[in-house]
């Protein structure tokens, strides 16, 4: 899957901007503001519909503009494709497959399989467990739209419940049979949402281990850790089990909904024990197993962006993901940094060809 050209109108920074690719490796270079993670940031809401950076549609509209439009031209299995993405301030979104809007967004969802590495990754590791569910269920979502559904669903009913133990509490009522509907729907879910992330990471595991010991030279001993209440047993026995605490908090306190990933280093949390290198280099293995899972799940190569790569990495490990690029025919590459003789001279070391865009 190729990615040749991308346009942009009144996106981000950019008025009017038009990009012609290679096939192999495109480099954005420049100073910082001029526009180079913005770019990669289009290519990405062609894939996914949305801002890497920012969901909110309206506040990626150039300032003092109405509206914006992303256009990208693929080549996919041999095939032409446009993607267009636009909007218009205070209107819906729209995302079309060559001429043809989608009806539902989360069918485009795979379609252009994607991996983004950045900075702003680092969430990952210093935010809650929030930001490192979406990341599961954005890795595998894009392989499994029933997966989708399922965490679409949940959430939907997961409101419903939680609006429910509001409306209970401010009416000074209560009806069991009511709240043991949305529990039936909401457990059913919670189990195929749980199984389907337990079957994940007994595949993703062994290929993030294995990219992290590339990168780091195999120096450190790194692991992830699924942590689920459903653990403790089945989600509808759970939810009658804590339905007081529930009742007390109008929350729901039980299900998929409070799951978490944990990160460590040498069996110690990674965020408070890993080093600046030490974490990049986790967070760039979690993201090459992404590429590598997503791949083996399509087989097609995603596009892979790389946006400020070499910010806080020494050498030596930045050589070991580009020697990875190279070994392992990586696809369609995109990279943006601020100095554009440093990327030159590692992107010389790779046996492809590249396209260099100064912002």
């Amino acid at each position: 899957m190729i990615l040749k050209n991308l346009s942009l109108i009144n996106y981000k920074n950019f008025e009017a901007q038009t990009f012609e690719f290679d096939p192999n490796i495109n480099c954005f270079t420049g100073h910082n503001g001029v526009g180079k993670t913005n770019a990669l940031d289009a290519i990405y809401h062609l894939s996914f519909g949305k801002s890497y950076f920012n969901p909110i549609t309206g506040q990626n509209i150039r300032h003092g503009e109405e509206f914006f439009v992303v256009e990208g031209q693929y080549v996919k299995a041999e095939r032409p494709e446009k993607i267009v993405v636009s909007a218009k301030k205070n209107l819906k979104k729209v995302i079309k497959r060559n001429g043809k809007a989608y009806t539902k967004f989360s069918d485009h969802i795979g379609f252009l399989p994607l991996v983004m590495i950045s900075p702003a990754d680092r969430d990952l590791i210093v935010e809650g467990s929030e930001t490192r569910r979406k990341f599961m269920d954005g890795v595998i979502s894009q392989g499994n739209s029933h997966y989708l559904k399922d965490i679409l669903a949940y959430g939907k009913i997961l409101v419903q419940r939680n609006s429910l133990l509001k409306y209970f509490a401010v009416n000074h009522a209560w009806n069991k049979d009511t709240l043991a509907v949305y529990d039936l729907q909401l457990s059913e879910l919670g189990e195929r949402i749980h199984k389907s992330r337990t079957e994940f990471l007994k595949e993703f595991t062994p290929i993030f281990l294995e990219k992290y010991a590339a990168i780091s030279s195999g120096n450190e001993t790194v692991g992830l850790e699924y942590k689920s209440q459903l653990e403790e047993g089945e989600m509808v026995t759970l939810l009658q089990q804590n339905v007081n605490k529930d009742k007390m908090s109008q929350y729901t306190s039980i299900g998929t909904h409070k799951d978490d990933l944990l990160f460590s280093i040498d069996t110690h949390p990674i965020k408070k024990f890993g080093s600046q290198g030490q974490q990049k280099s986790f967070l760039i293995a979690l993201k090459l197993a992404q590429f590598d899972f997503i791949k083996n799940v399509h087989k097609v190569h995603p596009i892979l962006l790389l946006d400020d790569i070499f910010d806080k990495l020494d050498e030596e490990r930045v050589a070991h993901i580009i020697k990875l690029v190279d070994d392992e025919n990586f696809g369609q590459l995109f990279i943006s940094d601020t100095h554009a003789d440093r990327t030159e001279a590692v992107v010389k070391k790779v046996s492809q060809s590249y396209k260099f865009f100064k912002l």
